[in-house]
């Protein structure tokens, strides 16, 4: 089982096997790279064994509270095995970093698995019969002789709307993803689930500027603990407003040039590099840049499964992955800048819900008779996120509840077309099911009935978690490269939940706290440019170098084999795609990553 995630650990390999239990680690060394760093780790009378992957920035401070404690490392870990064994569970409250850890007491026979608030460090488990299974990825579960691989038919209906699987399932019956900010006890056969931490949408009763200063002070003691480390360490330069921030504050409080990475296109409309070159300038940084061809994204994307071993259908992992390839070859640990879409309302979503109001208001039979039926006529375009393909997905989301708005509008497969998906046989397994059910349950568990803040806490627990941590999680770890986020830095997500949404978000204008933030300490064009994203032009490849592989995976035999789908409408959006009468890439991509998955890991 550890063998086949030893490339998220390469330095140092350790089993350990205790009637009863058996604990794995492969170590990426960060801090304390010395043996005395090696894991399992044992507490001081080996009461207590520790494997944990992740990174605490406030170990040293917490050592204050364990001083009677005899260390014989610098490490993180043993931080956390002295605190478990003063304070218990209610240890993880006090952790300010990202982690997946799991803890046995042999006095007691007890296993406590625990993750990081936002789900930065992935964490899955089974239970099959009276073994409890664990790991940081799904294959090392799918090893284990008492696994059983059986495909959960709702996961898999909401893997083709969301494009991934919400936490807490998986694509596997009986297999689950540990909720963020949670800890799970094993005794005695039976598992119990805790929450040790919730965010705080209380709002804020300072000004707009008082905010923009504690702001600045956030997100400048976010970086800056992110930057401890003992091995080489960069940073993802995009060139876009979040990344660049990072690598501001990153090089204002360096007395050496800090290095920073990035990948250029060759296709000019889906290239950055030249605005992660003049942030470089502009900041004084050591750069890297690789370019990225066509031909060598092709060539990777066969290797989704391999990269990415439950169905997620974001394209970007591919880009992700050869970014964090090439800055491995230098560093060892990187900081991105994920996080800042989620925290600053800066998706195009969040845009859309300005126009949603005012076309919420036209009459339905107008919307119905007249503007959807000339949106629907309007010339299909392959070219990246062309006007007919937003306008399309922008009335997609007018026929169900507001709160599921955002999520349709980036969907693959709304229900209408689930209907005509799934064979028969699928569908009468998958009556009464409910794809939106996570979202009701996160926004009873947001606590709030303000609309911008349910918005908010369900980007955290949705795509942020289980689409872009998931994604750069496996890109980078596969590579052996450790990436961190000073988004999401404790002190910066507290801080932000309580800015009311104005703060955010001005009309069209998204991140505006930020970009006040940032507007003397970046170039004016890099503040107030549009979002890119990291995209490649799928819905193009599809009609041209990547047809015959599309065909070969989406071909009448491998659909009619699994039985789950109708041959006839997914060779319908295919041909519909590849003759330009729609564009259907999201589908049609995810599809193509669940059969190639399939045929990898689900048989």
């Amino acid at each position: 089982m550890i063998d086949s995630i030893n490339y998220r650990g390469p330095d140092d390999k350790g089993v350990l096997f205790i009637p009863g239990i058996g604990l794995a680690h492969a170590r990426l060394s960060i801090i304390d790279l010395t043996a005395a760093g090696h894991q399992p780790m044992a507490s001081r009378d080996g009461r207590f064994q520790i494997v944990f992957n992740g990174e605490i920035y406030n170990f040293k401070s917490l050592k204050e509270l364990v001083l009677d404690y005899p260390f014989k490392s610098n490490s993180d870990t043993e931080v956390i095995i002295a605190l478990y064994e003063k304070f218990g569970t209610s240890c993880f409250e006090k952790l300010d970093g990202m982690f997946a850890l799991a803890i046995y007491d042999s006095q007691t026979d007890q296993l406590v698995l625990a993750r990081d608030r936002m789900g930065k460090k992935p964490l899955y488990w089974a239970k099959f019969g009276d073994t409890l299974l664990f790991s940081s990825e799904l294959r090392a579960l799918i090893i284990h002789p008492l696994f059983k691989k059986e495909i959960d038919l709702v996961a898999l209906r909401k893997y083709l709307f969301y494009e991934y699987i919400p936490t807490p399932a998986t694509i596997f019956k009986n297999v689950n993803k540990l909720e963020p900010a949670s800890y799970l006890v094993f005794r005695e056969g039976k598992v119990k689930i805790e929450k040790f931490w919730q965010p705080d949408f209380s709002e804020t009763k300072i000004s707009f500027e008082d905010s923009a200063m504690a702001l600045d002070t956030a997100l400048a003691g976010a970086v800056k603990k992110r930057l401890v480390s003992d091995v080489p360490l960069g940073i993802f330069l995009s060139g876009g407003i979040d990344s660049s921030a990072i690598s501001y504050y990153a090089q204002r409080d360096s007395a050496q040039k800090i290095k920073t990475f990035s990948i250029g296109f060759n296709e000019k409309s889906f290239d950055e590099s030249l605005y992660a070159r003049q942030v470089s300038e502009f900041l004084g940084t050591e750069h890297y840049e690789a370019m990225v061809s066509a031909k060598d994204i092709i060539e990777l994307l066969p290797e989704f499964p391999n990269i990415m071993d439950e169905p997620m259908a974001d394209p970007s992992l591919i880009p992700t992955y050869l970014l964090s390839k090439f800055t491995r070859a230098n560093v060892t640990v990187a900081l991105g800048g994920d996080g800042g879409d989620e925290l600053f309302s800066g998706y195009p979503m969040h845009q859309a819900d300005i126009p949603a109001k005012i076309y919420e208001k036209i009459p339905a039979n107008i919307r119905k008779r007249i503007i959807e039926p000339a949106i629907y006529s309007l010339p299909v375009s392959h070219n990246n996120l062309s006007l007919d393909f937003k306008l399309k997905k922008f009335i997609s989301g007018f026929d169900i509840h507001p709160r599921y708005r955002h999520h349709t509008w980036q969907a693959s497969f709304i229900a209408n077309q689930q209907f005509n998906l799934f064979s028969s046989d699928t569908k009468s397994q998958i009556a009464g099911s409910n794809v939106f059910d996570d979202i009701d349950r996160y926004i009873r568990e947001s606590g709030t009935d303000n609309f911008s803040r349910q918005r908010d806490y369900l980007y955290f627990r949705t795509y942020l978690m289980d689409d872009i941590l998931a994604k750069v999680d496996r890109a980078s770890m596969h590579n052996g490269l450790e990436v961190r986020a000073p988004f999401l830095d404790r002190d910066v997500v507290n801080l932000v939940n309580t800015f009311p949404n104005e703060f955010k978000q001005r009309g069209l204008k998204t991140k505006y706290i930020l970009k006040k933030v940032m507007e003397d300490k970046l170039p004016a064009n890099i503040i107030n440019r549009r979002k890119k994203g990291f995209g490649i032009p799928l819905a193009l490849w599809l009609t041209g170098d990547l047809k015959n592989f599309c065909n070969e995976v989406l071909s009448n035999e491998n659909i009619k084999s699994t039985g789950l789908f109708n041959w006839d409408y997914v060779n319908t959006i295919k041909q519909d795609h590849f003759s330009l009468r729609s564009n259907n890439y999201k589908q049609i991509w995810t599809l193509m990553v669940f059969q190639m998955w399939l045929e990898k890991w689900g048989k």
